[in-house]
């Protein structure tokens, strides 16, 4: 059980960091790059079509991802 966990695992962070890379930036000059995004953080913009999808994606393989950790992290404690 243990093994087919840790398979998962892998494939799940390689698949965030996949999903991560394919999402469109929303930095467009050096200075949102300082200000960390706030403004987008904020502001009241909804993703729509393909950066909407992307989003839900990654939160979903995030949460996957978290609790197949504590899985593993439950199953290697030895109990």
């Amino acid at each position: 059980m243990y093994n087919i966990l840790l398979a998962i695992m892998l494939i799940l962070s390689v698949l965030i960091v996949i999903v991560v890379m394919m999402q469109p930036s929303k930095q467009n000059s050096a200075a949102s790059a300082f200000s960390g995004g706030a403004d987008q953080l904020f502001g009241k913009q909804k993703a729509r079509g393909f950066e909407a999808v992307m989003q839900r994606f990654t939160t979903i393989l995030g949460c996957a991802w978290v609790i197949v950790a504590l899985l593993l992290a439950y199953l290697s404690s030895g109990s």
